[in-house]
């Protein structure tokens, strides 16, 4: 019993965090993150095509989505926004969902976090912006807590993909 403490303790206290400056002003990258046109341009893995079946950009609100991978087949997924403070911070909880976008387990591994916590801030400095987001569990088990930890470098090189769209994005706009 000992050592599951142990891993619980470990586990919460850990967060994925990236950060990543980009050459905009936060406001269009706050927009780049909130505008149907704009995210539907950069958001998910490269080379996989998005499409959006919703986006309420608002507290209260959602993003459901889903990315046709290579076998054809669909991954959905939806965001629920808590906070929206343009143009410096977006709080929002991202899942796997179904079609209809009730919160469903993730495809691959019957261990992982139903919903995470996503914080992004930006933050400006002589027309740069500098994102961080951070991505923490709520109400998880140990083992969705151990399996979110054990996905960090593969989660961070997704993200840091996702970031280098966005980047590509902002070079453009």
């Amino acid at each position: 019993m000992e050592k599951a403490f142990e891993a619980t303790e470990a586990a919460t206290a850990r967060a994925l965090i990236l950060s990543r400056t980009f050459e905009a002003d936060r406001e269009t990258v706050f927009k780049a993150w909130t505008e149907e046109d704009q995210l539907a341009q950069w958001w998910g893995p490269k080379g996989i095509p998005l499409q959006i079946v919703k986006l309420d950009a608002r507290p209260g609100g959602y993003f459901h989505y889903n990315l046709q991978l290579p076998d054809g087949s669909l991954m959905w997924g939806r965001f629920d926004y808590r906070e929206l403070a343009e143009p410096e911070r977006i709080v929002y909880v991202s899942a796997f969902s179904d079609e209809e976008g009730k919160v469903v387990r993730a495809p691959f591994s019957a261990d992982w976090p139903l919903q995470i916590l996503n914080i992004v801030t930006l933050e400006e400095e002589n027309g740069r912006t500098t994102l961080t987001s951070k991505s923490i569990l709520e109400n998880a088990t140990v083992a969705e807590q151990v399996t979110f930890e054990q996905a960090f470098d593969s989660l961070r090189q997704g993200l840091t993909g996702t970031f280098d769209q966005l980047e590509t994005y902002l070079n453009k706009v």
